[in-house]
């Protein structure tokens, strides 16, 4: 079998790999305050929007607030700040096409390896496109690509599930021809995604739907509607209020993360308090709500306007607490050797993390192991040039941390330019203790704990899960810190009107 044709391809300063909420925020950075450098954008599949073009299962909506989902360069102004898919979607295309960044993106390219070289301080990118292997070079490299596997989700492998006669997928493949109309379902799982799909089938005609869980997850109901957000935006308009929202939401969050970290047995009340006025009287929210570990431990699972609980109380689903023994044609018998019948089976049992979208790198001709790899700032790894990645929060929005990362990428493109340098690599510390990337016992980042990097036990190593930190880090903090080392010559460009050292 002949090898797929290679031809060759464009030279660019800058190469965003994904189209996705990162990639397209960082494409408006590199625009905004390095508007001499070149750029492309890279995306595998054939639309913009990543996770919220990709997911189509019933009612997907962000798990977090969109002032601080939302770039902190474009205000939302839609009524709901618990978004649908559909809306958070069209808010990523908005900002594509307003910014004049679609006609940047190349669709249909999905990489498979990058090899840089400090002779010509390039990085030669491989991607297959078409049936074609295509070459592109670039100066930098940046993966805004997410962190999980498109292609595959995590599915336990469930004895008997052959035999089950209905209808068998995970969440994560939803079935665009599916009617679940008058059908009883069951849902597998108990994260942000069963908790999303469950009262969404419940409202849309489902006969009765099931949340079986082999555990429970904390759960916190907020309103979906920020009445608060869309007064201040009458009165002061998109942008201002947009502002005064966000550091709002973004100090709540903290405290809220701090206080379950620090006082998780005060958390803990407030949590069950909640719980007790949703639910009914006689629910047993010690088994079905009451997990075994501290909140935020895992993540939490927001549920808008209560709608699971309201559904609960109206008697249209159930939460059942228990192991799956084996799949029978009628449903599922559990290990209490109670069975649940079905017609209608959907695993929402979680995500297969990737790291980078698994590209093979190497730096000078020798293969570079990033699972391991120390990590700078949480965005690039030590001893690998001119290559940086977007990872968000684990316990706030993922924006807030691609934002800033995407800021501090601007400011080390024109260090570069204004030094008159080609490279810059963060310079491993043999003194610095690794640990984990992240301090999760979630079972999507224990599985993946072999391919994941590491962090160190002090900054710039260390993730600190905290946006007022990350932004006096990443926004004003030294570029020349004295880890990142900068190597190579070109010609120095003086500083101008167009060419700032460091983004305003």
């Amino acid at each position: 079998m002949s090898s797929p044709a290679r031809t060759a391809d464009v030279d660019v300063d800058v190469l965003i790999v994904g189209a996705g909420l990162s990639g397209i925020g960082t494409a408006w950075h590199v625009r905004t305050y390095c508007p001499d450098r070149s750029f492309a954008i890279l995306e595998a599949r054939d639309a913009i929007g990543g996770t919220w073009d990709l997911f189509r299962y019933p009612g997907i909506r962000s798990d977090s607030d969109m002032y601080t989902l939302g770039y902190s360069f474009e205000p939302w102004t839609s009524d709901k700040a618990i978004a649908d898919g559909p809306s958070i979607l069209a808010y990523v295309n908005k900002v594509a096409d307003k910014h004049n960044l679609r006609r940047h993106i190349r669709f249909g390219h999905k990489v498979v390896a990058a090899a840089f070289d400090r002779t010509t301080a390039r990085w030669t990118v491989e991607v297959q496109a078409g049936g074609e292997r295509r070459t592109l070079t670039c100066r930098w490299l940046h993966m805004g690509t997410g962190y999980y596997d498109y292609s595959t989700a995590h599915m336990p492998d469930f004895a008997g599930k052959e035999r089950f006669a209905g209808t068998f997928f995970h969440a994560q493949f939803w079935p665009e021809d599916l009617d679940y109309r008058g059908k009883r379902v069951i849902v597998i799982g108990s994260g942000a995604t069963a908790v999303t799909i469950v009262p969404e089938m419940a409202k849309a005609g489902a006969a009765h739907v099931t949340m079986l869980q082999r555990s429970p997850t904390y759960m916190v109901s907020r309103p979906a509607i920020d009445k608060v957000a869309n007064g201040l935006r009458g009165l002061f308009g998109d942008r201002a209020s947009y502002g005064l929202v966000r550091w709002r939401n973004v100090l709540m969050q903290m405290a809220f993360f701090q206080l379950s970290r620090r006082r998780p047995a005060v958390m803990k009340k407030m949590i069950r308090k909640g719980l007790m006025k949703e639910l009914p009287p006689d629910y047993e929210i010690g088994t079905h709500f009451t997990p075994s570990y501290n909140p935020w431990d895992q993540r939490m699972c927001l549920v808008p306007d209560a709608d699971l609980f309201a559904a609960i109380r109206a008697g249209q689903v159930e939460v059942v607490t228990d192991h799956v023994d084996e799949f029978v044609p009628e449903g599922i018998r559990l290990k209490s050797g109670r069975m649940l019948e079905a017609d209608v089976i959907v695993a929402a049992t979680g995500l297969k993390l990737q790291l980078m979208s698994d590209i093979a790198v190497t730096v000078d001709g020798a293969p570079r192991k990033l699972s391991g790899a120390m990590t700078y700032k949480g965005m690039m790894f030590a001893g690998v040039p001119n290559l940086s990645y977007s990872f968000g929060y684990t316990n706030a929005s993922w924006t807030l941390k691609a934002d800033l990362s995407s800021y501090y990428l601007c400011r080390l493109l024109n260090h570069l330019k204004v030094s008159g340098r080609s490279i810059a690599v963060p310079e491993p510390d043999s003194e610095v203790k690794p640990q984990a990337f992240l301090d999760f016992t979630s079972g999507y980042v224990q599985r993946a704990k072999d391919i994941l990097p590491v962090q160190g036990d002090r900054a710039p190593w260390k993730l600190h899960q905290n946006y007022v930190a990350d932004l006096a880090l990443l926004r004003y903090g030294k570029v020349e810190d004295g880890v990142m080392r900068f190597e190579g010559t070109r010609e120095r460009v003086p500083p101008s009107p167009t060419l700032v050292g460091e983004p305003a």
